[in-house]
């Protein structure tokens, strides 16, 4: 199992939870004030904010918070978020990728740097693991939406490159400059998915066993629990019994 998309099944669970869901909330905010200041604050002109608007939905955040994430990219608060990068390796030499909007660029990287080394791993340079991982959109439906057959052709209408179906859902991969027509042409035909975004998709993965996962996965988490971190990636593997144990 890969690392990435088991993790995420793991926060969607303590999602639930009160306290995370607010956390969520927070970051999903923050990239709906970021793209809206980059473009227009029309999300039918703004192809960014429109999907970041629809992973909030998705995520059951209020309209009026919404809306106050995007007014608040048109006001004076002073709030000027910049995006960055971090690449190192986690336990077991585990490539992981860490995206940040941050208005405080030493902050961010001295809490994403004693993670790693917290975690026994090492924060490296920009491009250090990136050529691991290709940058990819991912849009994930419902397991409801339809069978494995028929999202496969869903997708293949809709241009992507492939589909991943199990208990969880459908995960449909495409093209990086191709998210917006794919995931528009999908919503014509199945409607509004959970969630569109670009991801960095391992090309290959490490295995590693129970000890170093956990280790992973805490790392992954202390990253996650970080206010100006969006998203960590990371390409490491286990096996379903493992996972389970992590996952309990």
């Amino acid at each position: 199992m890969a690392g990435h998309s088991q993790f995420k099944n793991i926060m969607h669970r303590k999602g639930r939870q009160d306290a995370v869901r607010s956390k969520i909330f927070s970051k999903l905010a923050r990239e709906i004030t970021v793209a809206a200041k980059m473009g227009a604050p029309d999300p039918d002109m703004n192809p960014r904010l429109r999907l970041a608007i629809q992973n909030a939905k998705a995520q059951s955040m209020p309209k009026d918070n919404i809306q106050r994430a995007i007014s608040k990219a048109a006001g004076n608060d002073g709030e000027n978020y910049d995006e960055v990068r971090y690449e190192g390796y986690g336990p077991g030499g585990v490539a992981v990728i860490v995206e940040a909007l941050t208005d405080n660029r030493n902050r961010t990287a001295s809490n994403v740097r004693a993670a790693f080394t917290k975690s026994g791993g090492a924060l490296g340079e920009t491009g250090s693991v990136g050529f691991m991982f290709d940058r990819v959109g991912e849009i994930v439906y419902a397991v409801d939406k339809g069978s494995a057959d028929e999202m496969m052709e869903a997708a293949i209408m809709a241009g992507a490159e492939d589909v991943q179906s199990d208990d969880e859902g459908h995960t449909i991969i495409c093209a990086f400059e191709d998210i917006g027509d794919v995931s528009k042409a999908l919503e014509e035909q199945l409607g509004e998915a959970e969630s569109v975004r670009a991801i960095w998709k391992p090309q290959t993965t490490t295995p590693v066993d129970e000890e170093k996962a956990a280790s992973v996965l805490r790392l992954i988490s202390v990253l996650d629990d970080d206010d100006d971190v969006q998203n960590v990636y990371a390409n490491f593997e286990v096996d379903e019994e493992t996972m389970a144990k992590l996952s309990a």
